[in-house]
């Protein structure tokens, strides 16, 4: 993007139209150059570009402007990473070029006359500074540009950046005393050599597949294994664990019983869409028995041929065979087709006196039956008598309830 003529006639490098650092560093290093820079950020893509030159150089001091980069080699640190040993939105074939670059910079951090510090307290440097000295003759550009891709210029979409280049032997002379005031003031910097290369090792080794898969779940499932601390105390605390129907389920039941009450928490909502034979209705009956043991109301809505499996659990049938009595299931149980229905009676209960906003939690069994909505019901007039089985389920039921949630449960929930 560098105009020759703008070039040559200013001292101004900001990689649109007056050049770019790039073509400072590329002019002026020599072999045996001694660096010193002062640079927030420092990629190895930058390195790779520059790699040709800076293996010519005798020494480098790179100092750090900010303590930060270090955070980021924390793994427990949890604050805004502000170093990048690699630049942000990066081609695939740099992404794949990674590991190979990572030793190139790291033998050569190794083998060269390579010191690394950085500032101890944060925002203590702002600008950044690029010294060469050539056997005596020094040589500087100072402004704004990190030691990065963008930053020196090196990209289709580099920074536009302000940057100057110093002509006076006596700024050039005393930018290099003002770096070694700070280079050499332990209290204010430190050594973190080690700490870069280590960073470098790490992203230069092989990793093996398996150790890519748990990275992978760590990512997608973190702030939620986080939050399932805060979930097991609760469900410790209503001693759902004592319960006969908990120790009943499998662990990944147990484990779907734990994910289903953290969604019905946190969002009012949740299917369950386990295969046919892995145990819904107990997984469900766990997270039935949690919100009883919080003097919460449920309500669970089944087809008509699968009530006799619903109705075996309820303590108040006092069912012999119910392998679950002592653990007090209280909840109230009717079928799909019942939300049809302004009259007569489902399992002894006055459908119409029922109140069906009275729930805190309603339990759907083969949910996808609901799956589409059909026109309310009129008379030959067209006036409107009652809302659809799904209607009066949306309306009457889940809406005009105080804070309702809803736990689907389906096989199928595509179709």
């Amino acid at each position: 993007m560098s105009n020759n003529n703008s070039t040559l006639n200013s001292g101004i490098r900001d990689n649109l139209l007056r050049g770019t650092v790039h073509d400072f560093l590329k002019r002026e290093i020599q072999s045996g150059s001694a660096l010193s820079i002062v640079s927030a950020y420092f990629t190895i893509y930058a390195y790779e570009k520059m790699q040709h030159h800076l293996n010519e150089i005798e020494e480098l001091r790179f100092l750090f402007g900010d303590p930060d980069f270090v955070k980021w080699m924390d793994p427990n640190n949890k604050d805004r990473k502000a170093f990048e040993i690699t630049d942000e939105g990066l081609a695939l074939n740099q992404q794949l070029r990674q590991k190979p670059i990572a030793k190139a910079c790291a033998d050569w951090i190794k083998n060269k006359k390579i010191q690394i510090r950085t500032t101890r307290d944060t925002n203590l440097i702002h600008g950044k500074m690029y010294h060469i000295n050539n056997n005596g003759v020094d040589k500087a550009i100072l402004g704004s540009s990190n030691f990065t891709v963008r930053g020196l210029g090196l990209s289709p979409s580099s920074n536009i950046e302000l940057n100057l280049e110093v002509d006076s032997d006596r700024d050039r002379k005393d930018l290099k005393k003002w770096f070694d005031e700070i280079w050499d003031n332990d209290e204010l910097v430190e050594d973190v050599k080690n700490k870069v290369l280590a960073k470098l090792r790490q992203i230069g080794q092989d990793h093996p597949p398996e150790l890519v898969y748990y990275k992978t779940l760590y990512e997608l499932f973190s702030e939620e294994l986080e939050k399932r601390v805060t979930h097991d105390k609760i469900l410790e605390d209503t001693h759902l664990y004592d319960m006969k129907i908990w120790k009943k389920l499998y662990d990944f039941q147990k484990e779907g019983a734990k994910s289903v009450i953290a969604r019905l928490l946190n969002h009012n909502g949740c299917i369950l869409a386990d295969s046919v034979g892995l145990g819904k209705t107990f997984t469900a009956l766990a997270v039935i028995k949690f919100f009883e043991l919080r003097n919460e109301r449920v309500l669970v809505l089944c087809p008509k041929k699968l009530r006799e499996n619903w109705a075996l659990y309820p303590a108040y049938n006092a069912q012999t065979s119910n392998e679950f009595l002592e653990d007090k299931f209280t909840y109230t149980l009717l079928s799909h087709t019942d939300l049809s229905r302004h009259a007569g009676e489902s399992g002894g209960i006055d459908l119409a006196d029922f109140n069906w906003q009275n729930f805190d939690l309603i339990v759907i069994d083969e949910s996808h039956n609901f799956r589409n909505d059909t026109k309310p019901i009129r008379d030959t007039n067209g006036n409107f008598i009652r809302h659809s089985r799904y209607s009066r389920l949306i309306e009457e039921v889940i809406k005009a309830g105080t804070n309702t949630k809803v736990l689907m449960l389906s096989a199928t929930p595509v179709n």
